[in-house]
């Protein structure tokens, strides 16, 4: 009995005390007193890289791979057949590549065509191409006819069991280079079809530029970006887009950086090349991975326009990437990197009257971009990067005093290179300094202070890529479950309440293709009929949607709320739709009742509680269901302090007239 007794009065007070912790209180204290700190509109923004088939793939909506066969294996993608043993018979006709070498799209393809009932010429698309029933497919190509009888080209869409989903012919009429059009309307939706071309009649010709769009693009432009993936990025309301990359701005080696005039004028001439992520992770080699550049810098700087963002592209600095060869440009040799940043600002900026401003006038935007920001190198570290911001940033302000450059701390948030970037840039006076975060869950939550005690008297700071890993930076298991989408909004808490320090903020890498990707975790997530959005980009949503416009002080017990009970906070005033903003976030796996006690503010009564939770950490969205989203409800508060429950594991974004 003795034991009984003192097992129930175990039991007893465990019940209470739980009891007790679910009803205390956690007072916050809402201080409308002006803090003269704005959120600058470009707190939450957009990092674009081609990375996981971002660009080709992916939101450049082109559906043929190689189309122009200037892969370096030219054949990359295509496939020769015979109908009957549907594996190539010289018998039947044959390809050969023949170059143009005073062209930047040097190769085409001359086709031989001996039996026009066998030979069948066949492209694989990226990873498949995906087709919705009665939807319209513009489909084009170049072709000269050569010699022979050939009057037809006849162009299907199959599935993967040979079935025919869409078929058109095409008639070849002279002689000479010409361009054919015709449009598809497939019968059925199809994720991975492909493209087959047969011939009527025998003979020669020559074929370049082979391509199929959706018509239904974002906004309708031809030859422009997939609908879908764009209307994800719009709905971040982002403060502005960083392009192209990344790493990828460096390259392997410096042949192989991004360089922005080559991605400019006709697509059709606009070089290709390999991308260095093709051979990036020994995990996932893509070796047809490459860069047509259909996504060019104007076509950068237009999508920025279309999502209200401000356009930051980053430009090589004259260093390849260090985690590979590191080459470098020698100092006297840097001009031509230099004069590429001057050149860019004349193209976004620039009138009719320059050069460069001329040439985007004539690519249809004789309006300039008003470009304010330029990123000087990705994530260079070191001395020899030291010196060659220097010459960038004094060359940059002679010429344009009012442009912000961006300058880097290099690949992590700590250590010796990090600590001497910081050193060295603070010296300089730079503007703004870019900072990289790919970390555990636990490093997020634990240094969502960070910010607290950097110096206010120095360099801005861009939080510019950063992800939790929910198994380990650079490992292929890593999930976008809720635990790293909660653990980024914690930290996301730190960013915002430091918001005289920390100006432009963005989650990166942003897209991945479900059967190409390199890298995890992503944003979001596409195959090729379909996207889904993380968790990880709600919690970015939220934020974005819920800048406001000017930082307010919110306590408990006198303190910035950063972790204490396992809860952080943050609050804004938005003075354009007079409203107060309060975001909450609760890692606690219990249920807390939070008082909020205005002081120095009068607060209306209707409050709109949004909130984002999961059942379980582990627990993600899919392309079946996206079961982790925000759900708004309003309610009725009392004037003066006011109770709010908020859930377990969840972010919880008030606002209140």
């Amino acid at each position: 009995m003795k034991t009984k007794n003192k097992i129930f009065t175990i039991l007893l007070t465990s019940c209470v005390a739980f009891s007790s912790a679910q009803n205390s209180k956690f007072t916050l204290d809402l201080d409308g007193t002006p803090t003269n700190i704005k959120i600058q509109p470009t707190m939450y923004g957009i990092f674009f890289e081609d990375i996981n088939f971002a660009a080709d793939g992916g939101i450049y909506a082109e559906l043929i791979k190689n189309r122009s066969f200037e892969f370096d294996e030219p054949l990359t993608g295509w496939k020769q057949q015979n109908t009957q043993t549907l594996s190539h018979n010289l018998d039947s006709g044959f390809l050969t590549i023949y170059s143009d070498h005073s062209k930047t799209n040097k190769n085409y393809a001359r086709i031989t065509v001996h039996n026009d009932k066998k030979y069948i010429l066949e492209n694989e698309g990226f990873r498949g191409i995906g087709l919705h029933k009665d939807a319209k497919y513009d489909f084009s190509f170049d072709l000269e006819n050569v010699s022979g009888n050939i009057s037809a080209i006849n162009v299907s869409l199959v599935d993967k069991n040979g079935a025919v989903i869409s078929t058109v012919p095409v008639i070849i009429k002279g002689k000479g280079w010409q361009k054919y059009a015709t449009v598809f309307l497939p019968t059925r939706t199809v994720e991975k079809a492909k493209l087959q071309i047969t011939f009527t009649g025998n003979g020669i010709i020559n074929m370049d530029m082979i391509s199929l769009f959706p018509q239904d693009t974002w906004k309708g432009r031809k030859g422009g970006l997939r609908k879908d993936l764009v209307q994800k990025l719009y709905d971040l309301q982002p403060g502005f887009l960083r392009f192209p990359g990344g790493c990828i701005v460096e390259g392997r080696t410096l042949a192989e950086r991004y360089q922005w005039k080559k991605t400019l004028g006709n697509v059709a001439d606009r070089e290709y090349l390999i991308n260095k992520w093709s051979s990036g992770f020994a995990h996932r080699l893509a070796p047809d991975y490459y860069q047509s550049f259909g996504l060019g810098f104007y076509e950068y700087f237009q999508l920025s326009e279309d999502l209200g963002a401000e356009p930051l592209p980053i430009l090589s600095c004259g260093m390849a990437c260090q985690f590979n060869t590191g080459e470098l440009v020698h100092l006297e040799e840097l001009n031509p990197f230099v004069q590429d940043a001057l050149d860019l600002i004349e193209f976004a900026n620039g009138n009719e009257s320059t050069k460069w401003g001329k040439i985007r006038t004539e690519m249809g935007h004789p309006k300039p971009f008003n470009m304010k920001y330029i990123g000087v190198g990705n994530e260079q570290w070191g001395e020899d990067y030291i010196e060659r911001y220097k010459i960038f940033e004094k060359a940059i302000h002679a010429k344009y005093p009012d442009i912000q450059i961006i300058s880097g701390s290099g690949p992590s948030p700590d250590g010796e290179f990090f600590d001497y970037g910081w050193k060295e840039l603070k010296k300089l006076n730079a503007q703004i300094v870019d900072e990289h975060y790919y970390n555990s869950p636990e490093w997020f939550t634990k240094n969502a202070a960070r910010y607290d005690a950097y110096d206010r008297s120095g360099p801005k700071v861009f939080a510019g890529e950063y992800a939790a890993q929910s198994v380990g930076v650079v490992k292929p298991d890593n999930k976008n479950n809720w635990q790293t989408a909660l653990s980024e909004a914690a930290f996301m808490t730190g960013l915002e309440r430091n918001a005289d320090v920390v100006t432009m903020t963005s989650y990166a890498p942003l897209f991945a293709h479900a059967d190409g990707w390199q890298w995890t975790p992503d944003l979001i997530w596409f195959n090729n009929l379909q996207s889904y959005a993380t968790p990880n980009y709600y919690v970015q949503k939220l934020f974005s949607n819920n800048r406001g416009t000017d930082l307010l002080k919110i306590y408990h017990n006198k303190t910035p709320v950063s972790g204490q009970d396992k809860l952080y906070a943050t609050a804004v005033k938005d003075s354009e739709k007079n409203e107060v903003i309060i975001k909450i976030v609760n890692t606690d796996s219990q249920k807390k009742l939070m008082e909020i006690n205005p002081k120095n503010i009068k607060l209306g009564q209707k409050v709109t509680k949004t909130v984002l939770a999961a059942d379980a950490l582990s627990a993600e969205n899919d392309f079946k269901t996206e079961n982790i989203q925000p759900v708004e409800d309003n309610s009725v508060i009392k004037k003066g302090a006011f109770s709010m429950g908020i859930p377990a594991h969840s972010l919880v974004v008030l606002k209140i007239k």
